[in-house]
């Protein structure tokens, strides 16, 4: 009797698993049907692919992929791509709640209506691909908790890193590790900025207006050059590496507007390059978090990404450490990026890969380090009036707060002759610190600003390892 109940259930799931292969055959042989939600940059790219690829892309899914709806703000605009008049509307509900859409690609960015738009393809059974980090920073939990419950996917390996597939890596190529650190360059724009800064000698303002001219920063490049992009992005690599549920406004968050080239320039003199740096690492059981411009000494690969690049760092219990760099942004890289959403989309894995990350889940998670307990060494620049006394002032705040001195730079200064005594042109102090508390540097930043002899503003730098 037991041998017969055995052999009726071995029968059993053997024809339960043929049929599950039968179903997914069925299912391959159709089209995947797209919905696509903004026509902007990013869109035109997808589509441009798929008009000029459609065979080989279709190839590596297993079954066509095709655009059947468009939701556009003017759907009277010239555009740069072949679109049918037929696909479009201006009524982005429409396309993604309409049931000849399979799968939702929301690439017009930003809170609102993207989330309203996303929920509503969810609950239409729709499964979701975005490259819209700021979404999931802020909406992630209620986005990924609305996609479970309708037994739907969100796939956003364009959120990241543009063309770098660092969401795949960290969800599978990384999964026999636990990551132990996170170093990136995640905003192409500010890099481009600094490398045009110190390889041309030109002015922020001036390599600002550059980067647009060349389509690398946008009309209004604030939430670039003000580090919340790279936050964003580095709260989305953190909740996958550590399970840590963050916002930019949990960790310092610094960006480049306020750099002057004379930086750049004494950080190359010391052995450094200045990067946008978003940084996660375990540290005593705690994870510490910051995306600010640090010094990143020059034999270090970060160091050496130039222009419109990113670069991401993972250290890895077993791995060690590994580098995945590439283009950041820009229209095609962050095409590729949805277009090989949308393929393990067609092929059932972006499914089992969302199944399988525990994302926005109720589970334990490593706890954020308060900023003040972070150790690391600083870079300082001081604009100081060249009066007797100084240095010694500021090295006596700094001693007073346990702050050791690897070093001082005062290049000498021109003799000049000043009938006004108030008239005394600043010239700029260096000096970099030994490994100390974020705690004791905002300390003596307090004291320091009330010295009549340093000038404003004065720049703090972090250097990294």
């Amino acid at each position: 009797m037991r041998r017969s109940v055995q052999s009726c259930v071995h029968r059993l799931m053997v024809a339960d698993f043929f049929t599950a292969v039968s179903v997914n055959n069925n299912l391959l042989m159709q089209p995947l049907r797209i919905g696509l939600i903004g026509l902007g940059t990013v869109g035109s790219g997808v589509l441009q692919l798929l008009n000029d690829e459609g065979e080989r892309i279709s190839h590596r899914a297993g079954r066509s992929i095709d655009v059947v709806r468009i939701a556009v703000r003017d759907p009277a605009k010239p555009r740069d791509v072949t679109v049918p008049g037929d696909l479009l509307t201006d009524d982005p509900f429409a396309v993604a709640t309409d049931p000849d859409v399979d799968v939702v690609v929301e690439l017009i960015g930003g809170l609102d209506p993207a989330r309203p738009i996303v929920l509503a393809a969810l609950e239409a059974g729709k499964d979701v691909v975005t490259a819209n980090k700021a979404l999931l920073c802020a909406e992630g939990p209620a986005l990924f908790a609305a996609a479970r419950a309708a037994g739907r996917c969100i796939a956003f390996e364009a959120a990241v890193a543009g063309g770098i597939p660092i969401v795949h890596v960290l969800g599978q190529a990384m999964a026999g590790n636990q990551v132990t650190a996170i170093e990136a360059i995640l905003n192409g724009t500010s890099n481009f900025i600094l490398s045009e800064m110190l390889q041309r000698g030109e002015s922020y303002a001036h390599a600002v207006l550059k980067a647009q001219e060349l389509g690398f920063a946008e009309a209004d490049p604030a939430m670039d050059v003000d580090g919340t992009d790279a936050a964003q992005k580095l709260c989305l690599l953190a909740q996958l590496a550590f399970g840590t549920r963050t916002t930019p406004n949990q960790f310092p968050r610094h960006g480049i507007d306020t750099l002057d080239l004379t930086d750049l320039q004494y950080a190359h003199e010391l052995g450094y390059a200045v990067k946008l740096l978003a940084t996660a690492k375990l540290v005593d059981g705690l994870l510490e978090m910051h995306t600010q411009p640090t010094l990143i000494r020059h034999a270090r690969p970060l160091a050496q990404v130039d222009g419109p690049f990113n670069m991401v760092a993972l250290t890895g219990d077993a791995v060690g450490e590994t580098w995945y760099s590439g283009q950041g942004a820009g229209q095609m890289p962050t095409a590729s990026a949805v277009l090989s959403d949308l393929i393990d989309v067609a092929i059932g894995r972006a499914q089992m890969t969302f199944d399988r990350l525990d994302l926005w889940e109720d589970r334990p998670s490593v706890p954020v380090q308060p900023a003040e307990a972070s150790i690391r060494r600083y870079y300082l620049r001081f604009p100081v009036e060249d009066r007797p006394h100084v240095i010694a002032d500021i090295t006596d705040i700094l001693g007073r707060q346990s702050i050791s001195l690897a070093s001082v730079i005062q290049h000498e200064a021109p003799e000049v002759e000043a009938n006004d005594p108030d008239d005394i042109a600043p010239v700029p102090l260096v000096i970099m610190t030994h490994r100390t508390r974020e705690g004791q540097i905002r300390a003596a930043a307090a004291e320091l600003n009330r010295l009549s002899t340093v000038r404003q503003p004065w720049v703090c730098m972090p250097v990294s390892g």
